[in-house]
């Protein structure tokens, strides 16, 4: 007990002793650095360029780490980024021996006291136009400078929306100081691209890289050159938000718009259906546009509303055309011979369109009992009532004849002659009425015949263009995937 007891006092005084040898080892660097500071800002002015030889370049290494993507403004074509700029320099009034200082060989100031280079975003897009962030600079004891500032940038981009929402972006953030050119003060590239192993993965877009460039660049008013690192932001769109909420309503909207073609033409519905898909498109071209630029690439999607709306009011029309073949009366002109063969005869086999009561596998029945052309057995049996009633005529006129003769024979008017006249005058006017009733169906018929093939000629156009604008919507709708691709 007396042994465990003395060994865990030997630690506990250990301890005590150690921290207090750091904190006075604390103590002494803190009193170190203040005399350190004191007698290097004593005669330093941070106004000038720190160089011995006015007529050396002072080398600035420049390092961009991008961190977060805030925003893209396609319409106002602006960049959001949330950049860590490191700058790193040498001043050579800042320099002492560590030795002298007890081995410190670095301190944390306020960057204002230092000079600065003035480099800034040359295609800033931000209204405020204020200072960077004061940060603390490191100072080494070679006289080391590195400055991490943190900003949030609103760099001019320009879009190209040609494939949206299938584009690709590069978008440029060149640094490069404002007063100083390229003899006074050079800006050297840290890493051959931006540093991304920090960034934060954006919802809308994808980072596939972010190469960077030095250019040296003269320009009209000054023969001195002028340096400047450009970094490019080369940005894929997530295209999965805009094909579920604005591609894949409007191609389901598409394959909507040719069922138009097959309701039935006496439900009233069909041209409704066309002018409301036309006004479901025309909203969704509508948000596309909101967030677009107003520029004269139209983008792919827009292309593909405008061509679907082209489509749909085409169907619209024709719709109204065929209603126009369906209701057409008896007051219309025949169908035409060539519309039998090709429409009625060929093309309703093709469509499979067939009369009430016909199928692809039953033989036609006849349409009609008796058409305007008549039919063979339809028109035997007419000229057998005929020629039965005209016999019944004929007998009439023979027994008038001989009523004659026998009168004029014996002078006298026999009960049985009356009767017998009487009987013929009854079929005379039956013969006419059922001749005139015969001729009114026959018209009736023959009108009725008209009506329902120009309906029959409505209904295989209507099957016509429905498959026509089927294939249609079918192969923009693989043309606008096939170009995403």
């Amino acid at each position: 007990m007396k042994r465990n007891s003395l060994s865990s006092f030997s630690v506990s005084l250990w301890l005590l002793f150690t921290a207090v040898m750091l904190q006075a080892v604390e103590s002494a660097k803190g009193k170190y650095a203040h005399m350190l500071f004191n007698e290097l800002f004593e005669d330093y002015s941070n106004a000038l360029r720190p160089v011995e030889d006015t007529d050396k370049v002072l080398n600035v290494t420049l390092q961009i780490t991008l961190s977060q993507i805030k925003d893209m403004d396609e319409r106002n074509q602006i960049l959001s980024a949330y950049l860590w700029i490191r700058q790193s320099w040498h001043d050579a009034y800042l320099k002492w021996d560590k030795d002298k200082y007890d081995g410190l060989d670095s301190i944390r100031i306020p960057s204002n006291l230092v000079w600065r280079p003035d480099i800034v975003l040359y295609n800033k897009a931000d209204d405020d136009f204020s200072e960077p962030v004061n940060t603390n600079v490191v100072l080494r004891y070679d006289g080391k400078i590195t400055w991490d500032a943190p900003a949030i940038t609103k760099s001019s981009c320009v879009v190209d929306v040609s494939y949206f929402p299938f584009d690709s972006q590069q978008c440029n953030l060149t640094f490069g100081s404002w007063t100083y050119n390229g003899n006074q003060v050079d800006i050297i590239n840290s890493l051959d691209s931006g540093d991304l192993s920090d960034f934060v993965e954006d919802v809308e877009w994808e980072i596939h890289g972010m190469p960077a460039v030095k250019n040296v660049i003269t320009y009209g008013c000054c023969s001195e050159p002028y340096p400047d690192v450009t970094f490019t932001l080369i940005l894929k769109r997530k295209s999965s938000f805009y094909i579920f909420n604005l591609l894949l309503p409007c191609v389901l909207i598409s394959f909507l718009a040719p069922l138009g073609f097959y309701l039935p033409a006496d439900s009233g519905e069909k041209v409704s259906l066309g002018v409301t898909v036309l006004l479901a498109l025309t909203v969704f071209q509508l948000m596309v546009a909101e967030i677009m630029p107003p520029s004269e690439n139209v983008p792919l999607i827009g292309k593909y509303y405008i061509a679907t709306m082209t489509m749909i009011t085409a169907s619209t029309a024709l719709t109204i055309i065929i209603m126009n073949l369906h209701h057409c009366g008896s007051e219309a002109k025949p169908v035409p011979q060539w519309a039998r063969v090709v429409i009625l005869d060929y093309m309703s086999k093709i469509f499979f369109v067939y009369d009430v009561g016909e199928n692809c596998t039953s033989p036609k029945r006849e349409k009609e009992e008796c058409k305007l052309e008549g039919d063979g057995e339809c028109q035997r049996r007419h000229k057998e009532v005929r020629s039965h009633l005209s016999s019944r005529n004929d007998d009439c006129d023979l027994k008038e004849k001989l009523n004659g003769n026998l009168n004029k024979s014996n002078g006298v008017h026999g009960e049985n002659v009356r009767e017998t006249v009487n009987c013929c005058s009854c079929y005379k006017m039956l013969i006419k009425n059922i001749e005139y009733i015969a001729n009114c169906v026959r018209d009736h018929k023959a009108n009725r015949a008209k009506g329902i093939e120009w309906k029959k000629v409505a209904k295989v156009m209507d099957r016509f263009f429905m498959w026509i604008f089927f294939i249609m919507v079918f192969f923009m709708s693989v043309l606008i995937i096939g170009k995403a691709a």
